[in-house]
């Protein structure tokens, strides 16, 4: 083995050793009593009574309804959007077409948070303040998600368009029918950034929100953990499993399509 590969090597399970240790000390806290939470003892006697305290000290249930409301309502709507403007992108030429795929990618260098103030007006003039719609309008539009599937789409062969306009197919039937079915591991790979992205979004929902029926999981986290007295570490790692239990989950179901289509979609 060269020395060059032999120091990538030892620095990427360096930097895999660092970053699961945090990991590591969340998963021993929350399944071992609150008397190791700072120290380490092999025969520690194992428990789940942490994952039941955090579970009854907070209304987790509300936060995950409102969570899988919230990812659901922006990814459908992402979808729907990124979609038709990706296909228009793709396969029709008109003036300005790429002037105006250049200010959808701007999207992309422009962080959120500096319009936090403009989209807090622009919700409250909409008197959506502490609702889930209050959360997602934002975001409804994506840049990336327009860029990653009209790289897809463009990948298309334009002889499966003709073929199916010549069965007298229409435009939403091609695009339905042709385009989104071979789009499929796009489809999932965005979503996969999508959800992740809007499950752990912490600042605009803890501006706009100020209660426990519209409030998302990362918010109800920080506050159940914000508590000044009694905390007990092994309980508040036992929530933050809980909650980002359900990303790790599906990253590994669709970890193979959502690396294959991002390498796709740097290639073309």
């Amino acid at each position: 083995m060269s020395a060059d590969r032999l120091l990538n090597t030892l620095g990427a399970w360096l930097l895999a050793l660092i970053w699961i240790l945090p990991l590591a000390y969340a998963v021993w806290t929350a399944i071992h009593p609150a008397a190791y939470e700072a120290r380490f003892d092999l025969f520690a006697p194992l428990s789940l009574e942490n994952f039941a305290k955090a579970w009854n000290a907070a209304p987790f249930g509300r936060y995950f309804l409102n969570t899988f409301v919230l990812v659901t309502v922006i990814l459908f709507g992402q979808i729907v959007l990124c979609t038709l403007a990706a296909y228009a992108f793709a396969r029709y030429q008109f003036p300005g077409r790429n002037v105006l795929f250049a200010l959808v990618l701007m999207q992309l260098l422009i962080m959120p948070d500096i319009l936090i103030v403009e989209n807090y007006k622009a919700i409250r003039f909409l008197d959506l303040v502490d609702t889930i719609p209050a959360i997602a309008l934002p975001y409804i539009a994506s840049g990336f998600g327009i860029f990653l599937l009209r790289q897809t789409f463009m990948s298309v062969p334009k002889e499966l368009e003709e073929a199916a306009q010549i069965e007298g197919m229409s435009t939403l039937g091609i695009l339905i029918k042709v385009y989104m079915p071979l789009a499929i591991p796009t489809y999932l790979a965005y979503g996969l950034v999508s959800v992740s992205h809007h499950w752990n979004n912490f600042l605009w929902p803890l501006i706009i929100t100020n209660s426990v029926e519209t409030r998302p999981v990362t918010v109800g986290l920080s506050i159940f953990s914000a508590i000044d007295s009694g905390v007990e570490w092994s309980v508040i790692n036992a929530a933050t499993l809980m909650t980002s239990g359900p990303l790790l989950l599906a990253f590994l179901l669709f970890q193979r399509q959502f690396v294959q289509s991002f390498m796709r979609a740097g290639i073309k």
